[in-house]
């Protein structure tokens, strides 16, 4: 059998920078690898002038967990499916505060589906969606 590694791919329309910021705020995210459009092989992508700061490609770390980001302008963001997530992305945190501290972060401007509180097989937990359209669980105190 072929082994086969899954990295969650996380879009956005020129707010990649913005949301990497976010990341690395609310989770400790570290930068794995970032390449602009600028930077990237004009044999393979051309890109227009004012899109030269937008991510190509990046990759971020987030404890052991890897993501892989970057911003789109193929289109593929754009009319019904633009801001919608089809997605969760779960964080499990080592404490209630540590949840608390990244929800602070992430909260801002946010949409929140389901308000903190706690559940029969966990301490803390709340469902938001970010104002870059992801998806976001957040869970502390795990009990499983």
């Amino acid at each position: 059998m072929t082994k086969v590694k899954m990295t969650p791919a996380l879009g956005f329309k020129g707010q990649c920078n913005e949301a990497i910021a976010l990341y690395e705020k609310a989770f400790g995210a570290k930068v794995r690898e970032k390449v602009l459009y600028s930077q990237a092989d004009p044999k393979d992508f051309q890109c227009k002038p004012e899109e030269k700061d937008w991510v190509f490609y990046a990759e971020i770390s987030i404890g052991n967990k890897r993501i892989s980001l970057g911003d789109d302008s193929g289109g593929l963001l754009d009319g019904e499916t633009q801001g919608i997530s089809k997605m969760s992305l779960l964080m499990e945190f080592e404490s209630d505060e540590a949840l608390k501290a990244a929800y602070e972060i992430l909260s801002d401007d946010a949409t929140i589906l389901t308000p903190m509180c706690n559940q029969s097989y966990c301490t803390a937990y709340v469902v938001l969606v970010d104002k870059f359209g992801i998806h976001w669980a957040l869970m502390s105190g795990y009990a499983g």
